[in-house]
């Protein structure tokens, strides 16, 4: 739909919604929506910061490697691997966060899914109870531990669902690059754009 004179911010409007921060120990969150299904790679920026970058190979629908597309980072960097990096959106501490799924935790909840059903309904839907366990001294050596005895169905209550009523679906909290937009990003990343507003280029690939 088009915007009227006065209705127009003149660029860009960004809707960045908080990611969750997983924590060693208990965590609980109550997953709401639809799910993001997406492969990333993970490139070096300003300082060894990683930064994430779609793979376009991958069909996020149909969840499989078709190719369709020119995929840039695989053109600048052959060698590099994309991971899997599905996410959906969750309820933490009254406040809509982007949850950036662990896939052997996701592996578990589908597991529990079939006895409790879908989490994501707003009615019949349980909160999502898990520990996150150090299992050694590098940042990888993690466990996710999910808590299904602690799961009851629930109601989500007026609170949360106010928090919803207008809930976008992931495709737009994460939109998926263009070609273009993906190799005009990695030319500012490869000629030092970074080095002044990281920041906004991690937004952008992100």
């Amino acid at each position: 739909m088009a915007l009227t004179f006065n209705q127009s911010k003149g660029e860009a409007q960004k809707s960045k919604v908080k990611s969750y921060t997983y924590v060693d120990g208990d965590n609980q969150v109550r997953l709401v929506g639809d799910i993001c299904s997406r492969y990333v790679y993970w490139l070096k920026g300003e300082n060894d910061k990683n930064i994430p970058m779609e793979c376009l190979s991958y069909d996020r629908e149909k969840e499989t490697f078709n190719n369709l597309e020119k995929d840039w980072v695989r053109e600048y960097n052959p060698d590099l691997k994309c991971t899997w990096s599905y996410a959906i959106q969750c309820i933490h501490n009254g406040e809509l966060q982007v949850f950036n799924l662990k896939k052997k935790l996701w592996e578990q909840i589908r597991v529990a899914a079939e006895d409790l059903g879908d989490p994501t309904n707003v009615e019949t839907g349980w909160d999502i109870f898990f520990k996150r366990v150090k299992t050694g001294p590098m940042p990888y050596n993690v466990e996710y531990q999910l808590q299904p005895l602690k799961s009851k169905p629930r109601a989500l209550n007026e609170s949360e669902l106010e928090l919803i009523k207008d809930l976008k679906s992931m495709d737009d909290v994460l939109p998926r690059p263009t070609p273009d937009a993906q190799k005009e990003l990695l030319d500012r990343l490869r000629e030092g754009a970074g080095n002044s507003n990281d920041e906004s280029i991690e937004e952008d690939f992100a």
